[in-house]
This record gives structure tokens, C-alpha cells and sequence, in this order.
């Protein structure tokens, strides 16, 4: 479990994030929801520490990211995959070469114990025979499937995905949806989805948290979102089409 206590986060004088406090929860796909510029961005970017926080904790299982030291925290972000938006392929690198390059960061496998990892990562996200192709060379779902496949290669305790459906057609983010749900549950991850895709939500949305202008403004299961008489959180569920 991951949970973020009294979050506070500033930009110069702008307040982005203010008193943010919440739990993530063990094999569950736990979203985090809100308009583009309520700040869900940068509490999924402190949380794996690109960001800082101006004050709370965030804590792995009880152990508090935020006072912890440069050798330490790196021990976290090793428990940590991460599906960015755009994938984040090195273009100059091979599909094998990509998923290779975490192992090679953070352990001392051999080599051909890095290829054996890279080559089960890829068959558990339903690719085979793409190893020497070069990310300008596949499909938009293709690449998303490799970097989940990245995202998994050291066997991570939690996954964060970053708009995991962003430009995909709708049959290539079913497909997304639910190859992050049979990980999150294979492997008991606490997996973080920061997305605008409410379909996504409502198929496989455990636990979901909206942000509003920098606040928590709500909390909860999807079955309780149209019983919820939360105002912004109806509008912003009706302006995304749902």
C-alpha cells in the first residue's frame, strides 16, 4: 500500500497541490481523476519522486519516501514501473534493449539472464518475435505494450501508468485495460492510474480519488460516483462523456 499524508506542493506562488492526503491499496487499480491542471500530474510525479513536495509524506508500505536519502530512495524506485504517457522508448534502442535497460540499471544479472527476463516480460504482454524491432517501427498499442512490459521487468511492487490509453483506439485500450488488470492482480502490485478515460474507471477502477484545483474533493468506489452528490465530480464525469 502506498499512502500520501498532508501533501502540499507550490510552483513560485501558485498552490498545485494543498493537504492531499489518501491510500493506494494492494492489488487494486487505484485511479486518480481530475480536469488537466487540478494537479494529479505532479502528486503521481512527487510520488515517485520526479517532484518534490513542499511538506507531507509519502509512504512505501510504512516507510516514509520524503526523508529518506539519495541511496535510499533508490532503493524504492527500484520496487517502482512506470508507464509514462508516450511510453518513453529510447528511439536509439531496440525493443529488447529497452526493456533490457532497467535490469542492466539496477541488477547484476548476466547477460543471458537479462534476455531470458526480457523475453518472459514480453510474452506476458502477448508479444513475441519483436525484439529486434525499433520503437518508429511498431503500433501505438504495440509500444504501450512495451513499456508495460518495461515497467514490469523488475518485478515492481507498484506500477504507475500515466494515461495509459492516450491516442490509442478504443479496441487497443480495452485490450491496455485489461492487461494492466490481470498484472495488477497476477503480481499484487499497487498499481496508480492517472487517466481522463472514464470507460477505463467504471471497467476496472478499484478505488478512485478526483482532484480538484489542488484539493481531494472525493474518494471512493465507482459504485458510489452517481450517488455521490459531489457537484464537480458529476460535472467533470458528465463533461468526459460518461
Amino acid at each position: 500500500m502506498i499512502e500520501v499524508s498532508k501533501i502540499f506542493k507550490s510552483f513560485d506562488e501558485k498552490k498545485v497541490l494543498e493537504d492531499i492526503s489518501a491510500q493506494f491499496h494492494q492489488s487494486k487499480c487505484n485511479f486518480v481523476i481530475g480536469a488537466s491542471g487540478s494537479g494529479k500530474s505532479v502528486l503521481m510525479k512527487c510520488m515517485v519522486g520526479l517532484m518534490d513536495v513542499d511538506k507531507g509524506q509519502i509512504k512505501y508500505g510504512g516507510t516514509d519516501f520524503v526523508s529518506l536519502d539519495y541511496d535510499q530512495k533508490k532503493e524504492i524506485r527500484k520496487e517502482i514501473g512506470m508507464l509514462f504517457q508516450g511510453t518513453a522508448l529510447f528511439d536509439s534502442l531496440n525493443v529488447e534493449d529497452n526493456i533490457a535497460f532497467p535490469l542492466r540499471m539496477f541488477t547484476k544479472m548476466t547477460p543471458e539472464e537479462v534476455i531470458e527476463r526480457v523475453n518472459f516480460c514480453l510474452q506476458r504482454v502477448n508479444l513475441q518475435n519483436v525484439n529486434k524491432l525499433f520503437p518508429s517501427s511498431i503500433s501505438g498499442g504495440m509500444k504501450k505494450r512495451v513499456g508495460i512490459a518495461r515497467a514490469i521487468a523488475l518485478n515492481p511492487k507498484y506500477l504507475f501508468c500515466d494515461e495509459p490509453n492516450s491516442g490509442l483506439d478504443p479496441i487497443t485500450s480495452r485490450l491496455i485495460d485489461e492487461l494492466i488488470k490481470e498484472i495488477t492482480l497476477e503480481y499484487d502490485i499497487t498499481t496508480i492510474i492517472n487517466t481522463h478515460d472514464m470507460k477505463s474507471l467504471f471497467e476496472m477502477g478499484d478505488n478512485i480519488i478526483f482532484i480538484y484545483k489542488g484539493l481531494k474533493w472525493w474518494e471512493g468506489a465507482k459504485a458510489d460516483i452517481r450517488s455521490s452528490g459531489n457537484k464537480e465530480l458529476l460535472d467533470f464525469m458528465k463533461a468526459s462523456e460518461f
